[in-house]
């Protein structure tokens, strides 16, 4: 059995631990391939976690090591925290803002396109645009994990000073010249919503390419199953019951998929504590204060770059909002976990649940 945790991310939104359970089938009697797992440590601040059905270690011990590769590729062009040798990076869009546009990859113009399509989607719930708020954000949740007896909120006057520079509309892109500007010295990027789910996407796409099936690429918890598992069965996959003392029941549930993505957003792994209340990592960009709808939410779809995304919009929306937008959206199902324990689901996500 494996865990993955889902750490606080650089450009990580979402929040989700999750159980790869095989699915026993029939085997192949001459020579059975065993089921195999490969970690590492090195991309977007998390562990990474490539599952898969081999003769031998070293068959997937290949295979993992170009996937990861490829991660560590988007790894750089999405950071928003650190710059590269070589790489003209988020990083390097931030810090030019108001000064200059900056000549990048296709990759990360694709992302931003990505990202605005997902914006307009869920009606501003996810923005990439936001930055100058999570920023705020981030260091008042450091301050007060380090320093418990020291943390408090952000003012309110700040964080709308802060609102003031989060127009989606503000970041301009040549795509004749390959090149992104902020319109604004005082905006910053932040992907933290749909940046990691979108490179393990790309990086699924791209096993699919090499021909490699039967995997599963799990990293910080977002999910891809890249075909079936072994002999055609799907894979199985536990969502963490976000109520984390209830040992009893450790899964909210747990769902058969094949060829989908799955992302977890919720309140229980990323937040602080001020006077006596939990404020999580998800900032809700009306209020411009941690969403309290849910415990968590989570997203079965195609594209795990929409889940990501998906997850953290309705995270953030009521439970009819949310209801709406996701039957709105083909392929899509979610799965909503209340405050109370209770539990909700899109009208066709219970399909993939295990009874």
């Amino acid at each position: 059995m494996l865990l993955i945790k889902k750490y606080g991310l650089l450009i990580g939104a979402c929040i989700l631990l999750v159980v790869i359970l095989f699915i026993a089938g029939i085997q192949d009697l001459n020579k059975p391939k065993e089921r195999f797992i490969v970690s590492y440590i090195d991309s977007f601040d998390t562990v990474t976690q490539i599952v898969g059905y081999e003769d031998e270690q070293a068959d997937l011990q290949k295979k993992a090591d170009v996937l990861n590769e490829k991660l560590i590729y988007y790894h750089k062009l999405y950071d928003i925290y650190n710059s590269y040798d070589g790489i003209n990076n988020l990083y390097t869009i931030n810090e030019n803002a108001g000064v200059a546009p900056v000549k990048v990859d296709k990759e990360i113009i694709d992302l931003l396109k990505f990202s605005i399509e997902l914006y307009e989607l869920t009606d501003g719930q996810t923005n990439i645009a936001m930055g100058s708020v999570l920023t705020i954000w981030h260091d008042y949740r450091t301050q007060g994990i380090d320093n418990p007896d020291d943390a408090a909120l952000p003012p309110m006057d700040k964080l709308k000073e802060a609102a003031q520079h989060m127009d989606i509309n503000n970041i301009i892109i040549d795509e004749e010249a390959s090149t992104v500007y902020l319109n604004d010295p005082e905006m910053s990027l932040d992907v933290g919503s749909i940046g990691k789910g979108y490179a393990v996407q790309k990086v699924a796409e791209y096993a699919k390419e090499l021909g490699y099936n039967n995997i599963a690429i799990s990293v910080g918890g977002n999910v891809a199953a890249i075909g079936s598992a072994e002999n055609g069965n799907d894979w199985r996959f536990g969502i963490q019951n976000p109520f984390l003392d209830d040992e009893e029941n450790p899964y909210a549930a747990r769902v058969d998929i094949s060829d989908l993505c799955l992302v977890t957003s919720g309140d229980y792994q990323r937040y602080y504590v001020v006077d006596d209340v939990e404020y999580c990592h998800i900032i809700d960009p009306d209020t411009l204060m941690p969403a309290d709808y849910f415990k968590s939410v989570s997203v079965i779809i195609e594209d795990s770059g929409k889940a990501d995304a998906l997850s953290t919009a309705l995270f953030n929306m009521t439970y009819e909002d949310g209801l709406s937008l996701i039957n709105s959206i083909e392929g899509a199902e979610a799965m909503w976990v209340f405050e109370d324990g209770s539990i909700r689901y899109s009208e066709n996500f219970e399909e993939y649940v295990v009874k």
